[in-house]
């Protein structure tokens, strides 16, 4: 059968079989009635579920019922069906401009495909920004502006902080506003931010850094004095504190009030798609923060500065402030054509008349109240919103569920990198690289294909909470991968001796009879793989006199080393900068199940959210996810990074002396950090499977008797939103 076609071409997708209402024959004089007030064939008109009046439906054997979408050559030539006249409720300006300027070549953007592009370039600057550069470039801002750990901590902590401040006030006020004029203030601030945390580049001086010829060597390992006056520099961190605040002020509504204005103005089936595409673009951001940052921080702060000295120097300071310009000023141009969109797109009002609840129905009938079209529109209504969300299972644990997939989340995102560098004895920049490849193919590819499953097999919501709690097990299955692990390169004072004996009780002793005579300091960890196979805490302490540079690969070689074994290669004593390299046989069998892990643990994401806009009502979406990111972002994101931190740090077996006080960990034992990750994530998937569950057997649909219409007769059905379905022949090839 020819498929009939979408005569407003507002998605680009055709239905697959005529949409209908069932209603009495419209009157001539009745030609220009909008939609939403369609007369019956008694004359009269009954509200919505939603609110928006629409027409008594008399039997199907008396009415005539008029498919809005035929595949006539003559109805193509009209943008819609004789007879119907699409406009908003409200009757406000569905044009695409700013105030009385709607020129005709806006027009063109004015539909979802145009929303999506523009929402999904701000959803990857704010994840090139936020998730990307700022993780980038964190150690040379330590660096440059004499910062500790901690207050760095509350640098990054900063972004998620303002969030859940936020969070509230703009998804419920937002929900019932204008979206996309907070949409785009939104992202406009979001570059405001992006430029302020760039700002101490330009009011500070020159960066002047301290070098010392031959540190590390013995006999010539030098360390810089405790007792420095506090740098006046740290308190910058009060203005990248305020940038950061900014950036997440601004990201607020993106990804709650962006959702619903998607999820409002495409089609039911096609939400989870749409949305799955923003998100990808949200998860391919940080990606490019890495590689464009990266590429930065070889460039000198200083530019157009001559300096002795390599990136590759513990002292440098690369140009960490470019990429916030550059992301800045995208921001601020990327805000203008947000903020022309209207209210509703046009042709919007189709969907939502077609749009069919899903909420959860409460016992005492309370949810009926959201239906109201008055609800929410003012500070009264907030606390019985709250209330209906409280006394809504389904959303309560959907909620719990997302915080502990975030919690996995922010930890795997935090320290995946160092569990790779330590299990195959990596650099920070390659396994930087390697847990790139993990993600933005695993992570970027389960976002679409979860919107994409929900989609091609248009599940309904509980159908869609099955598929979470599918993605979960798999994902709890895969991670018992973290059972095997990779040994750790031997290393002379860590874990053995310099004789490669066993350490007696597991005490560190750095100093042995080859290097002690060369007064080596433990403030500086350089490591170097002597030609024995052994790492060795710095050249000083491989008892190395002298150092060349091997022209093959630039790296430096160490000689006349006292501590390397000589007896093994004839002329040897010799180390090469940097660590050993890992041979673990196990590599690939980790690598691949990481893969399985981070794909089905981001393949629920979008269904989890589809399944989260479903089970409440439509006037309570945004407020809705709202909620559900501060839920996320105090369970999940905040504290997440913390507890696999503090797990990961009980396998510590070098820690940094810094003047007496403990600093970071520079050796990890692998077969302890393997444990503790298997048990965080056996702990946290276990629970969201367990809340996948829960949310699952609580929920209870509306009766299909009575919604207005039906998006499917049964979670694997084809057919669309049909208020009656008469007997048609073009129904049977369908």
């Amino acid at each position: 059968m020819a498929m009939p076609q979408n005569s407003t071409r507002e998605n680009g997708f055709c239905f697959t079989q005529p949409l209908d209402f069932s209603c009495a024959c419209p009157h001539p004089g009745e030609a220009g009635r909008p939609l939403g007030a369609v007369s019956g064939g008694d004359g009269c008109s009954t509200p919505l579920s939603n609110g928006i009046a629409s027409s008594g439906a008399p039997s199907p054997s008396g009415s005539c019922a008029e498919p809005l979408c035929t595949a006539s050559p003559a109805q193509e030539e009209t943008p819609f069906e004789e007879g119907i006249k699409y406009v908003s409720a409200e009757g406000e300006e569905l044009a695409c401009g700013w105030g009385g300027f709607t020129p005709g070549c806006l027009q063109l953007c004015n539909t979802s495909k145009g929303v999506l592009f523009f929402l999904c370039v701000a959803s990857f600057l704010q994840g090139m920004t936020v998730n990307g550069f700022i993780n980038t470039v964190i150690t040379s801002i330590e660096r440059r502006f004499d910062l500790r750990s901690y207050q760095s901590g509350l640098i990054a902590s900063s972004y998620d902080i303002a969030a859940c401040v936020c969070l509230t006030f703009v998804s419920y006020f937002g929900g019932n506003g204008h979206k996309p004029r907070w949409l785009g203030w939104g992202v406009l601030v979001m570059g405001l931010g992006s430029l302020l945390f760039a700002l101490p580049h330009f009011t500070t001086g020159q960066y002047e850094a301290r070098s010392a010829a031959q540190v590390g060597v013995c006999g010539g390992n030098q360390s810089l004095p405790c007792s420095q006056a506090a740098s006046s520099l740290s308190g910058y961190r009060f203005v990248f504190m305020l940038g950061q605040f900014l950036h997440g002020m601004g990201a607020t509504p993106l990804y709650t009030l962006g959702v619903t204005y998607l999820d409002e103005n495409v089609k039911t089936n096609y939400s989870p798609v749409y949305i799955a595409v923003f998100y990808t673009a949200a998860i391919l951001g940080p990606a490019a923060g890495y590689l464009v940052g990266g590429m930065f921080l070889n460039i000198y702060t200083e530019i157009g500065r001559e300096i002795d000295m390599a990136p590759e120097n513990t002292l440098w300071v690369g140009a960490w402030w470019i990429g916030f310009l550059g992301a800045g000023a995208a921001s601020l141009l990327i805000s203008i054509p947000i903020l022309g969109y209207p209210q509703r797109l046009p042709g919007s009002q189709r969907y939502i008349v077609m749009r069919v609840s899903e909420a959860h129905q409460l016992k005492d009938g309370s949810h009926k109240k959201a239906s109201d079209p008055d609800f929410g529109k003012t500070v009264k209504d907030l606390p019985r919103s709250v209330l209906l969300l409280l006394k809504n299972p389904t959303f309560i644990f959907l909620c719990l569920a997302g915080a502990t997939e975030a919690t996995l989340i922010a930890g795997m995102s935090t320290f995946g990198p160092k569990f790779l560098e330590s299990q195959f004895s990596l650099s920070a920049s390659e396994a930087a690289t390697f847990f790139g490849y993990l993600v933005v193919p695993a992570g970027g590819g389960g976002t679409f294909l979860g919107g994409f499953l929900v989609n091609k097999f248009k599940l309904r919501c509980s159908g869609i909470i099955k598929l979470c709690l599918l993605c979960t097990v798999s994902s709890l299955l895969a991670i018992l991968v973290f059972f095997i692990h990779c040994p750790n390169m031997p290393m002379a004072g860590v874990t053995q001796m310099y004789d490669g004996s066993a350490l007696p009780g597991g005490h560190l002793n750095l100093t042995a009879a080859c290097n002690a005579q060369c007064g080596c300091w433990q403030d500086t960890y350089s490591p170097v793989c002597g030609t024995d196979g052994i790492m060795y805490y710095s050249p000083c302490h491989a008892g190395c006199k002298s150092v060349s540079v091997n022209l093959r690969n630039g790296k430096k070689v160490y000689q006349e080393c006292s501590c390397v074994d000589k007896a093994l290669l004839p002329g040897s004593g010799k180390a090469e900068a940097g660590k050993c390299t890992s041979s673990c046989a196990k590599k690939p069998l980790l690598l691949c199940f990481m893969f399985v892990v981070i794909l089905f643990t981001f393949l629920s994401s979008i269904p989890a959210l589809t399944a989260t806009l479903r089970c409440v009502s439509d006037r309570q979406r945004s407020f809705a996810l709202g909620i559900q990111w501060i839920v996320v972002r105090t369970l999940g994101g905040i504290p997440g990074p913390i507890a696999f931190g503090s797990m990961i740090d009980k396998s510590c077996l070098l820690w940094q002396d810094q003047c007496g006080e403990q600093g970071s960990c520079y050796v990890y034992q692998n077969s302890a950090m393997s444990r503790y990750t298997l048990v965080a994530g056996l702990v946290y998937k276990v629970l969201g499977t367990t809340f996948f569950i829960v949310a699952c057997l609580l929920y209870k649909p509306p009766p299909a008797e009575s919604a207005p219409g039906s998006l499917d007769a049964s979670e694997n059905g084809t057919s669309d939103l049909q208020e009656h379905k008469p007997s048609l022949p073009a129904e049977e090839d369908i």
